[in-house]
């Protein structure tokens, strides 16, 4: 089957949701699929321009102009499905439903085309309530579009047990992993009892780590004889958050505990991996009024081979014996919860990672297809 791939930003070395995306696409093509991915990004001259396949369908130009002609005009992307004999499209959620976006599907519907569109977290508004007006704003033409626009789908594809999202059908699989680009966890035997705890995200409100360092401070304030506990935080973190995190680790007096590395990659990311015992997942779904989802860094972490602890409900990992499940509140997290687990139980990493063999974007992607064009 000829697919085209849709996204509506660009990619980022940094991003985990960039590399999510490649995988997908790897998932699609070792099913068979003739796969190909369109994207939106700055040629070296800075001009805005879509893209399939790294080579350009339209530019754009630069400036203002330019840029309301890209957000508004996809007729460049209909004539290339229309052009190639492109038979299915997926397209990635970017809270841009709009009048536009209808016409452009319900094109591809009269041409015979199938579409889903991937919702990554729902219900999503809440996610918007610190963003800018600008934003807001976005968000508040997305709500007055999304149902028409889902009704220009075969269905929604979530990650969530949603059985509709605005109106239409879903098909409900899981984040999945890529087993080639995910290293298994190499532990590196401490030189003392030390507890190296590691979080990697681009931090948002619903990571919730402030519960993480709350829960390091009391630990050290009411622990008589409390072990060396260190939180390494890998990934981007916005600056009024970091304000509120210093202002945590300030009122402690744990600014020597916790690690802010930024964003690494590679060997310098397996390092600080293989240092670390235990992984963060998030913490704080609930405030952006999410209880079940099935997060990519929640896979990720048993991919490399890690025990972890999150907040929401994952059906994948809620009673696998290497998990630990915080309340989903605002209370701070028990870490010498934490040290004990890590202290009494004693995973393989090997072990960890066979656990979710099944979630190969291989075996989730098909699902998608499978649900779309199903067997008779």
């Amino acid at each position: 089957m000829k697919i085209l791939f849709l996204i509506y930003h660009g990619f980022s070395e940094a991003s985990g949701i960039s590399k999510k995306i490649h995988y997908q696409v790897k998932g699609l093509r070792e099913n068979g699929h003739e796969v190909h991915l369109c994207y939106y990004g700055f040629d070296a001259l800075g001009h805005r321009c879509r893209y399939v396949d790294d080579v350009v369908i339209r530019d754009y130009g630069r400036g203002k102009l330019a840029g309301l002609r890209q957000r508004f005009d996809y007729g460049p992307v209909y004539d290339y499905c229309k052009l190639n004999g492109i038979q299915f499209v997926y397209a990635r959620c970017f809270q841009n439903a709009s009048p536009v976006l209808v016409r452009f599907f319900k094109r591809l519907n009269q041409l015979g085309i199938k579409s889903v569109t991937e919702i990554p977290t729902y219900p999503y508004d809440q996610e918007f309530t610190h963003f800018s007006f600008l934003t807001r704003l976005e968000l508040k033409i997305d709500q007055l579009f999304r149902c028409s626009l889902s009704r220009q789908m075969a269905a929604i594809v979530t990650f969530s047990d949603a059985e509709r999202i605005f109106g239409q059908r879903t098909i409900r699989i899981s984040n999945g992993v890529d087993f080639d680009a995910i290293p298994l966890h190499r532990p590196t035997l401490p030189q003392d009892t030390s507890i190296n705890l590691i979080g990697v995200a681009e931090v948002h409100l619903w990571h919730a780590y402030d519960r993480l360092l709350r829960g390091l401070g009391e630990y050290y304030r009411h622990t008589a004889q409390p072990r060396d506990v260190r939180f390494h935080v890998v990934g981007g973190v916005w600056h009024t958050d970091m304000d509120d995190f210093k202002q945590i680790l300030a009122e402690y007096h744990i600014e020597d505990k916790v690690v802010f590395y930024g964003q690494l990659f590679g060997e310098q990311l397996d390092e600080v991996f293989n240092k670390s015992q235990f992984a963060i997942g998030s913490l704080g779904r609930h405030r952006s009024g999410i209880t079940v989802i099935k997060t990519l860094k929640n896979r990720e972490y048993a991919t490399r081979g890690l025990p972890f602890i999150y907040s929401e409900q994952d059906a994948d990992f809620d009673h696998q014996p290497y998990v630990l499940k915080a309340p989903a509140d605002e209370s701070p997290i028990d870490v010498q919860q934490i040290v004990d687990f890590v202290d009494t139980h004693h995973f393989q990493p090997q072990e960890i990672r066979s656990t979710v063999t099944h979630l190969t974007w291989k075996i989730q992607m098909q699902k998608v297809i499978e649900e779309v064009w199903p067997t008779e």
